[in-house]
């Protein structure tokens, strides 16, 4: 390791084949598929050992990923927990991954203030968060959801700017807020000279798509907002992995069992059917069903990162495979697939036909 004038421990990272985009309008640079703590890491039936938890940081680590995501309330806290013991064996250096978290839930006891975005739980919550991942400070720290109604959002943007202050956070964002709430916080901390979110973490796979294509659109425009996504699988159904029934194996077997009547509905139902004729498609460009999910997420150029969960290494491995497949998601794969699902949200072009006709005036074009 090269002399740099600073002490380095830990394993450096090497970008192998990954796809890296900026975090939005920031000077970040993440991978395009991150890993991330919901339902896997310490929860009931998922990853409860810090050596597997370790494996699977690992082999992510391997194929260029660098960024690794959890939240105070994953499985109260002991996602963070396990996440962060799990870093801490992998021993890789701390400045070559991005390390986030959330904070609005608390980890157990929320009652009256371990949850919200007052400024006592954001600040507190912070200092647990950072005790149990075992850091100083996170790369971004996201308010997991609004609290639109019950603290001032002047009082969540300070105290959110008091982490960044106290070098507990580089960035903050928003998780599952509607356009409205995340252009007020914008607005408030413009108001106030401070820094404003800077990405969102929303669901948006092939099955749930009106918010991030339609609600976020002019944040894109106006922001750059960048976006880290949760569920790019749809809990695993975009696998085909559900589509002759339920594996023992899997996450509606094992940790999310409570949530397994849900394949008995005419809309999952439905949704099942659409994936098997997806499948042909995902298997004549040579992927799998994962895989070809997972590049037409990447083909939107305003998803930053598209969170993956993973109990096992073998899951990382082939989910990375969609990075294959991403230069194959020609306009015609991206409109047969469109047919198929039937739910592209309806949205204004960039420039309506009115003011397209205007601007093509020989006078205003100069000619």
């Amino acid at each position: 390791m090269v002399d740099q004038g600073y002490p380095q421990t830990g394993k450096r990272f090497e970008p192998k084949d990954m796809l890296f985009r900026y975090l939005g309008g920031t000077g970040l640079k993440v991978s395009v598929l991150g890993l991330g703590g919901w339902l896997t890491y310490g929860s009931d039936g998922g990853v409860s050992e810090v050596k597997q938890t370790a494996e699977c940081l690992q082999e992510a680590w391997n194929h260029g990923i660098n960024f690794f995501d959890t939240a105070e309330v994953y499985a109260e806290g002991k996602s963070e927990i396990i996440m962060g013991k799990a870093l801490k064996e992998c021993n890789f250096e701390r400045d070559d991954y991005v390390l986030t978290t959330k904070l609005h839930f608390g980890d157990g006891n929320g009652f009256p203030n371990n949850h919200g975005l007052s400024r006592k739980h954001i600040i507190e919550g912070m200092n647990r968060s950072l005790k149990r991942l075992e850091v100083d400070c996170v790369d971004v720290v996201y308010c997991h959801r609004a609290d639109f109604w019950c603290t001032p959002m002047e009082e969540t943007v300070r105290a959110m700017n008091t982490l960044i202050d106290q070098g507990k956070a580089h960035y903050w964002g928003t998780s599952e807020w509607s356009a409205f709430e995340i252009e007020h916080a914008m607005h408030v901390a413009t108001r106030l000279g401070l820094q404003g979110p800077v990405v969102e973490q929303p669901q948006y796979n092939m099955m749930v798509r009106e918010r991030f294509e339609n609600e976020y659109a002019p944040l894109y425009k106006l922001y750059e907002y960048g976006t880290t996504i949760w569920s790019p699988l749809y809990q695993g159904i975009l696998t085909g992995k559900y589509n002759d029934g339920i594996p023992e194996d899997s996450r509606y077997g094992k940790i999310s069992k409570s949530g397994a009547d849900k394949f008995d509905t005419p809309e999952t139902k439905a949704q099942l059917e659409q994936v098997r004729k997806l499948t042909p498609i995902a298997e004549k460009l040579g992927g799998s069903m994962a895989s070809l999910a997972l590049a037409w997420i990447l083909k939107n150029k305003h998803v930053s990162v598209a969170i993956l969960g993973a109990t096992k290494a073998s899951q990382i491995t082939e989910n990375v495979k969609s990075l294959e497949l991403l230069p194959k998601m020609t306009d015609d794969i991206m409109k047969q697939i469109d047919d198929i699902l039937d739910n592209k949200p309806k949205v204004a072009g960039p420039i309506p036909p009115s003011r397209e006709a205007m601007t093509q005036n020989k006078a205003l074009l100069g000619l």
